[in-house]
């Protein structure tokens, strides 16, 4: 099919999306087959630098949380078959809905490839698992809803013969390095000062130079690859060791021959990173140069906000970030809410950015990413925005498991989630829970320590904790969690339970006696 051809029917589905959402109060929890592909359609080297990124398709797991509407069908595929066990997880949350009767409505599909093509080209690729999925589903009331947006999503769409509640891949550059930083001119963002979109070693030297000689007391310069993942594609260059070529120390044109030099040593955000292979993947993918936010007193909080159909933005939610790496850019976690001290604002600006991008045609998910930083003299706190995401991100499966499993609301006057019993909800959570001695365990073995523990979301109270990345844990040692509670200390305190009931199971002289001790209580 022609891609022209492809487009206009991609259209005319939106355009079913929209007229669905108008007659319906709530689109997200309204009767409906709902076509669930995971498949993280980035960069397949950059998804390479993230240990386990495989398994990553089970952060969309808390779409299963839909199925407690008893009128919700789901297909939920993957790459590979997940363990039944982790079905069988999700399932038990459903409060009201007895297990036999959500399992008759989700339909598993898989397949089986584990090659590093993305999922949804997977599926493209075989004409009877496409069958299978369009049986199962009523075109009248079915769409599909993806991890992020491309052309492999689009022609999925289509070929399945139902809308996409994402953005159309069109739009894409929106939500790159260098598309974000025209987004946040055009709304009136602050954001650091940079550069543009540059494709080549030398001229990202000149754009450092550039940069330098407009802040001549800068530091350092964060390198973004155009496309970069979950802070892995980032790179710190120091200005300190080039001191004797600063502005009005040196030229032009001896400055940039001295940055270029210096490439070698970047500072890489991901372990396995090396000058070789970034330098050419900045004529691949592009590059931007940023002024690096210095500050004592800094943190990283996002908003996540969705565009529906009709055109309305909405703010979903407030985060701080829980950032690791080098220089702290790498995505490990967050909580929630945002300090009070700053959420309410961090929300206004979000939504200048939401607005610009509905303006454009963006549809559903959007986040953005601040640096917000105390300022010495006056003690105010000083915000920059640095990154927009179009599509779902680490912040949002934990607020979307907060929400599907107390079916509250979160309240943009306070910037506080609140279950249907009035109560606000606050969590703690992450992605990269990893410890060698965590690796070995199975599925199956988490289970057992969550139950021995009572470390389980309790329904009844509405806090606990929730797992995900399951699949990671046996080869990488390495789990996802969210802790939920009714403060943000009790959220922090159920995390570190979790944390440190895995530690102590996990230690060597630990095993034996747990083994007996779970498997007595079996039988």
């Amino acid at each position: 099919m022609e891609s022209s051809s492809i487009s206009e029917r991609f259209q005319q589905f939106q355009a079913q999306l929209r007229d669905r959402w108008s007659n319906v109060e709530d689109f997200e929890m309204c009767d409906a087959d709902i076509v669930v592909v995971p498949s993280i359609s980035v960069d397949q080297r950059e998804l390479l630098k993230i240990e386990g990124f495989f398994h990553y398709e089970e952060r969309l797991l808390f779409s299963l949380i839909r199925l407690r509407n008893p009128r919700t069908r789901l297909v939920f595929v993957t790459s590979q078959p997940l363990h039944p066990s982790i079905i069988d997880y999700y399932l038990q949350l459903l409060p009201g809905i007895p297990f036999s009767h959500a399992r008759d409505r989700l339909l598993l599909l898989s397949a089986y490839d584990s090659s590093l093509k993305t999922l949804s080209q997977k599926i493209l690729d075989r004409p009877r698992l496409l069958e299978r999925i369009r049986q199962a589903v009523n075109p009248n009331r079915a769409y599909m809803i993806c991890y992020n947006s491309t052309a492999m999503e689009r022609d999925l769409s289509v070929q399945l013969g139902i809308p996409l509640y994402a953005l159309d891949p069109d739009l894409l550059m929106w939500g790159t390095k260098s598309g974000s930083r025209q987004i946040f001119a055009e709304a009136g963002v602050p954001h650091p000062d940079g550069s543009p979109l540059m494709w080549t070693e030398k001229d990202l030297a000149v754009a450092i130079a550039q940069l330098w000689e407009r802040q001549p007391e800068l530091q350092r310069v964060v390198v973004k690859l155009n496309e970069g993942f979950s802070g892995e594609g980032n790179a710190l260059f120091d200005l300190r060791p080039l001191r004797a070529y600063q502005p009005g120390a040196a030229s032009h044109a001896e400055r940039v021959t001295k940055i270029y030099d210096r490439f070698s040593a970047l500072e890489f955000e991901s372990k396995a990173e090396t000058w070789e292979n970034y330098g050419n993947r900045i004529s691949e993918l592009g590059a931007i140069a940023e002024a690096f936010v210095e500050g004592e007193n800094k943190l990283s909080p996002s908003v996540q906000g969705r565009i529906t159909p009709d055109g309305e933005v909405e703010i979903l939610s407030t985060h701080d970030q829980i950032l690791g790496g080098p220089s702290k850019q790498i995505y490990l976690g967050c909580r929630f809410p945002a300090d009070d001290a700053y959420r309410l604002t961090i929300q206004d600006l979000s939504l200048k950015v939401g607005r610009c991008l509905a303006e454009k045609g963006a549809l559903e998910r959007f986040g953005v990413d601040f640096i917000a930083v105390v300022q010495p003299n006056t003690g105010e706190w000083e915000f920059h925005a640095i990154e927009i995401n179009l599509r779902k991100g680490g912040t949002t499966h934990p607020f979307m498991t907060l929400k599907f499993l107390t079916n509250g609301r979160y309240d943009l006057s306070s910037g506080a989630f609140y279950s249907q019993q009035g109560r606000a909800k606050y969590y703690m959570a992450t992605d990269n829970l990893q410890k060698p001695q965590y690796q070995g365990l199975l599925p199956n073995d988490l289970m057992d320590i969550i139950a021995h523990h009572q470390l389980h979301f309790d329904t009844s109270t509405e806090t606990g904790t929730v797992f995900h990345l399951m699949g990671c844990l046996s080869e990488f040692g390495k789990l996802g969690l969210t802790s939920i509670g009714n403060s943000p200390q009790q959220a922090e305190d159920i995390y570190r339970r979790v944390v440190k009931a895995i530690d102590d199971e996990t230690k060597p002289d630990k095993l034996e006696h747990s083994l007996s001790m779970h498997w007595n209580s079996r039988y």
